[in-house]
C-alpha cells in the first residue's frame, strides 16, 4: 500500500515584515529573523493590542527536503491564516487565500525539489472582500484579528488515487435494530475506471461491521456511498457518555490497496423541537456560554494542546453542556475535545454584523461549505450556523447558505443569531431560531430580564447570547472591581438561565461569554472586552462560581463562593449584604472564627429554575480577620468543607501547570497559573507588585518576565512552549515581593 505521509511544517520558520513592492524571492534569509508555527506577526502583551502593529505584509520561509515518490501527489495544507495569504514554492506562485478561519490546501505535485523553499506572503491587513470584514476600519468588529500562521502547516503525501474526503453519517440512530452509517467518500483518480471500496466501522481496534461495493468513475474527482446496517448494539454518543467510533475506508485498484482513510464519529440523534431541544430522544436544556479564541501574548496561535484546554474547562469545570464557537470555525483540536468531553457544539462560519457583496459574498458561501465539509465528522456538532451574527435580511444569500447546508448535512439542523429588533424578520429560512437577548435590566438589582416570553414561537427557539457587558450590572468584570461587581456576574447568569428555564420553548442559554477577549470595539478598558465569566488566562472568576455548582453532587460536591473571604481590602465581604455560595448540596452550616454562624438552604425560591440555586448569607456584622469554615452536607452526611482565611500574613505564591510534558519541537505548549492564595489555597484579591519569573531547560516563555500582578486582579498566567532543540527538565521559578517564591517542573520529551 502506498501509505499516506504527512510531514508537519510546524516549529521554526525564517521570519520578517516585508516592505511594499518587494521581491519574497529576493530577500535573503540572514534578513530574517525566526518564528515558531503556530505564530502570530506581532509581539502582544495581554492587553492593548494596536492592529497597525500587524496590518501589513509579512514574510515567511520554510526549507525542507524531498523532491516527491513517483505514485503520489503532494498537498500544502494550511489549517488557518490571517488574513490573505499568497504561497510561493520554489519561485512558483500559488493561488492566493482569502480568509483566516478554515484550511486551504495547494496541489504542488511536480513542484517539488531536493531541496524546497517554501514563502509564504501573509497580508495581515483588514481586507474588506474578506469576512467578517468591511470597508470600515478593523475596530469595527468585536475581536482583534492578529496576523500570522495562527494554526499548523503540513505538506500531504497521498496516493494517486486516493480518498479525498469521507463523511460518515448515522441514521435511524435510536432504532437499535435499524441503526446503520451511510459513509459517503469523494475519490481522487488519476485515470478513473474500476475500484473496490470498503468501510469498516471499529470500536477502538475492534471491527464492528464493514461494508463493500465495486465502483467505476471517471478520472478526477467522484462519490460513492457505502451503508452499514443492522448497527445494533452500538453505543450512543451523550454528553456523560461521549463514545466515539472509527470509519475506516480502504480503497483497491485491481485487488491491490491504494489508499485508506480515516475519520471519527459518534452514534446519536439531535432533534430542537418547539418545546426544546432532543438528544437521542431525550429531552436536555441546553447550558453554555460562547467562545472567543484569543490568548495574551499568542492571539489565535495557541498549538493544539492549548485549544484542547480551552473544552476542558467549559466541560469539566464550568459544567457546560454547550459551547457556542463565535464567531468563526475554531481550531479543528477544540472540536475533537468536545468530542471527547461530551460538549455540544453550535459551528459558525466567520461574520459579525456585516454582508458585503460580490466577492465577499462568494467567500462567505464558500467558508459555509468548508466548515461543514471540515467539521461533519464531529458528534459534538449539532448546529450549523448558515446566517452570519447579527447580519442583517438577505432572502437570496440565506437561501444559498441553507441548500448549501442541507446539501451537505442533512443531518443537522441550522440556525442563526439575531440581535434585537430583528427577531421579526421574515427572511430567516433556517431551521433553528437563534436570539442574542441583551434586554435591557429590570429592577433594582440591575439583573438582565431576557424576553418574557421566547419572541418567536413558530420556530424552536435558543437564546444565543446574553448577559455579556450589555445586560447585566456591570460593564466590565475585572478581578480588580469592586466584589459587588465581581459577584454580581455569577447573579446576572444565574438569572438569565433560571428565567429562560421557566419555559419549556427555550432549548437553552448559551450565555456570553466565557472567556474575556481582546478587543478594540465598544465596552473596553485597556483594549480588553471582560465580559467572560473566565479570565483571559483562562481562570475562572468570581462569576463563573454558578456554572462551577451545577453539577451531580454525587459525581463532584462544590463549594464556590462568588466572593473572596477579604475583611481588610478595598472592598470587603462585609458590603455585599448578600454573599452567595454557589453549591450543589442539600445545605451549608458555617462557622466564622471556629463559631457556629448558620446553617443556609439554597435560595430555591428566587432561582425555582436552576438545578442547583446558592445559598446567601450576610457577613456585614464579621470584625476582625477571622477564618470561614462552609461545610456541605448531602443526605445529612458531611460531603465537603473549605476553608478561607482573612489573615494575609499566612499567603503565598503557587504556580499551577496544566501539563508535565510538553513534546519537543516548538510546537507545543501548556499554561502555568500563577496566583497568590491564602492558607488554605483560595485566591488572594488586591496583591501588590510584580511576579519575577525565571526560566531553565528547554522551553520559551510565551509571555512577560515580569508579570504584572496587581494589574490582573491576583491571578495571572503565562505559557510554556517547548524549545526548537533538545529535551529534558524544565524549571519555572517565581518570586513575589511579599507572597515568596514557586516553584513548578516539567518534560520536555521527544515524542
Amino acid at each position: 500500500m502506498t501509505a499516506r505521509r504527512v510531514n508537519a511544517l510546524d516549529g521554526a520558520w525564517s521570519f520578517g515584515p516585508l516592505e511594499p513592492g518587494a521581491d519574497p524571492g529576493a530577500v535573503p534569509d540572514e534578513l530574517l529573523g525566526t518564528a515558531i508555527v503556530p505564530h502570530v506577526v506581532a509581539e502582544l502583551s495581554w492587553r492593548d493590542w494596536d492592529p497597525a502593529s500587524w496590518e501589513r505584509d509579512w514574510l515567511y520561509r520554510k526549507r525542507f527536503a524531498g523532491a516527491g515518490e513517483p505514485g503520489r501527489r503532494y498537498f500544502l495544507r494550511f489549517a488557518g491564516v490571517l488574513t490573505t495569504t499568497r504561497p510561493i514554492l520554489n519561485g512558483r506562485p500559488l493561488e492566493p487565500h482569502g480568509g483566516g478561519y478554515l484550511p486551504f490546501d495547494r496541489e504542488v505535485t511536480g513542484l517539488l525539489a531536493a531541496r524546497n523553499v517554501l514563502d509564504v506572503v501573509v497580508d495581515g491587513r483588514f481586507d474588506a472582500d474578506v469576512p467578517p470584514n468591511s470597508d470600515r476600519p478593523s475596530d469595527v468588529v468585536d475581536f482583534w484579528q492578529p496576523a500570522g500562521l495562527h494554526r499548523e502547516v503540513a505538506l500531504v503525501a497521498r496516493p494517486a488515487d486516493h480518498v479525498r474526503d469521507v463523511f460518515a453519517k448515522p441514521v435511524r440512530v435510536l432504532d437499535d435494530a435499524r441503526r446503520g452509517l451511510v459513509v459517503r467518500c469523494e475519490l481522487d483518480l488519476v485515470d478513473g475506471g474500476p475500484a473496490q471500496l470498503r468501510a469498516q466501522l471499529r470500536d477502538a481496534d475492534r471491527p464492528v461491521a464493514e461494508a463493500e461495493r465495486e465502483v467505476d468513475l471517471g478520472p478526477g474527482r467522484g462519490t460513492a456511498e457505502l451503508v452499514l446496517d443492522g448497527l445494533s448494539g452500538v453505543r450512543l454518543w451523550d454528553p456523560d457518555s461521549p463514545h466515539l467510533y472509527d470509519v475506516v475506508v480502504t480503497l483497491r485498484r485491481a485487488g491491490r490497496v491504494v489508499d485508506e482513510h480515516r475519520v471519527r464519529t459518534g452514534f446519536r440523534e439531535v432533534r430542537f423541537d418547539r418545546d426544546g431541544f432532543r438528544l437521542n430522544g431525550e429531552r436536555l436544556r441546553l447550558f453554555g456560554v460562547n467562545r472567543h479564541q484569543l490568548f495574551p501574548f499568542a492571539g489565535a496561535a495557541m498549538p493544539a494542546r492549548v485549544q484542547r484546554r480551552d473544552a476542558e474547562i467549559l466541560r469539566r469545570e464550568l459544567n457546560c453542556t454547550m459551547v457556542r464557537c463565535s464567531h468563526y470555525p475554531p481550531h479543528e483540536a477544540f472540536l475533537d475535545a468536545c468530542d471527547e468531553l461530551g460538549l455540544l457544539v453550535w459551528d459558525e462560519p466567520p461574520g459579525w454584523q456585516h454582508l458585503g457583496s460580490g466577492r465577499w459574498l462568494e467567500r462567505a458561501h464558500r467558508d459555509v461549505h468548508d466548515m461543514i465539509v471540515r467539521d461533519r465528522n464531529h458528534p459534538s456538532v449539532v448546529l450549523w450556523a448558515a446566517r452570519l451574527n447579527e447580519t442583517p435580511g438577505d432572502a437570496e444569500f440565506y437561501g444559498r447558505t441553507e441548500r448549501l447546508a442541507k446539501s451537505l448535512d442533512d443531518s443537522r439542523p441550522t440556525t442563526g443569531a439575531i440581535l434585537g429588533a430583528d427577531h421579526a424578520t421574515t427572511d430567516f429560512q433556517h431551521d433553528v431560531f437563534g436570539y442574542n437577548d441583551y434586554s435591557a435590566s429590570t429592577g433594582p438589582d440591575g439583573l438582565p430580564q431576557p424576553e418574557p416570553e421566547p419572541p418567536r414561537r413558530d420556530l424552536p427557539y435558543l437564546i444565543s447570547e446574553a448577559v455579556g457587558t450589555l445586560s447585566g450590572p456591570a460593564r466590565f468584570y475585572r478581578r480588580t472591581d469592586p466584589q459587588a461587581v465581581q459577584q454580581g456576574q455569577a447573579l446576572a447568569h444565574a438569572q438569565v438561565h433560571d428565567l429562560a428555564g421557566a419555559d419549556p420553548a427555550y432549548a437553552g442559554v448559551l450565555a456570553w461569554a466565557g472567556f474575556d477577549y481582546p478587543s478594540g470595539h465598544g465596552n473596553i478598558d485597556r483594549g480588553v472586552k471582560w465580559p467572560g465569566v473566565v479570565d483571559l488566562f483562562r481562570v475562572p472568576k468570581p462569576g463563573a462560581a454558578m456554572y462551577r455548582a451545577q453539577v451531580d453532587p454525587r459525581r463532584r460536591p462544590v463549594i464556590e463562593p462568588s466572593f473572596h473571604w477579604d475583611l481588610t481590602g478595598p472592598s470587603p465581604v462585609r458590603e455585599l449584604g448578600e454573599a452567595a455560595i454557589w453549591s450543589n448540596v442539600d445545605r451549608l452550616e458555617l462557622f466564622v472564627g471556629g463559631e457556629p454562624f448558620g446553617a443556609l438552604t439554597a435560595a430555591r425560591e428566587r432561582y425555582p429554575n436552576l438545578p442547583y440555586p446558592p445559598f446567601l448569607a450576610d457577613f456585614g456584622a464579621v470584625r476582625g480577620i477571622p477564618e470561614l469554615r462552609v461545610d456541605g452536607y448531602l443526605d445529612d452526611r458531611m460531603v465537603l468543607t473549605r476553608r478561607f482565611s482573612a489573615d494575609r500574613s499566612a499567603d503565598r505564591l503557587v504556580l499551577r501547570p496544566d501539563d508535565r510534558e510538553l513534546v519537543a519541537g516548538g510546537a507545543d505548549a501548556t499554561r502555568v497559573e500563577i496566583r497568590v492564595v491564602d492558607r488554605y489555597g483560595a485566591d488572594r484579591p488586591h496583591t501588590a507588585g510584580d511576579v519575577e519569573l525565571d526560566l531553565t531547560g528547554p522551553a520559551e516563555l510565551v509571555g512577560p518576565a515580569r508579570f504584572p500582578l496587581a494589574e490582573t486582579g491576583g491571578v495571572g498566567a503565562v505559557w510554556l512552549r517547548s524549545a526548537r532543540s533538545g529535551t529534558g527538565r524544565v524549571r519555572l521559578r517565581a518570586l513575589h515581593p511579599s507572597a515568596g517564591e514557586a516553584r513548578t517542573e516539567l518534560t520536555v520529551t521527544a515524542s
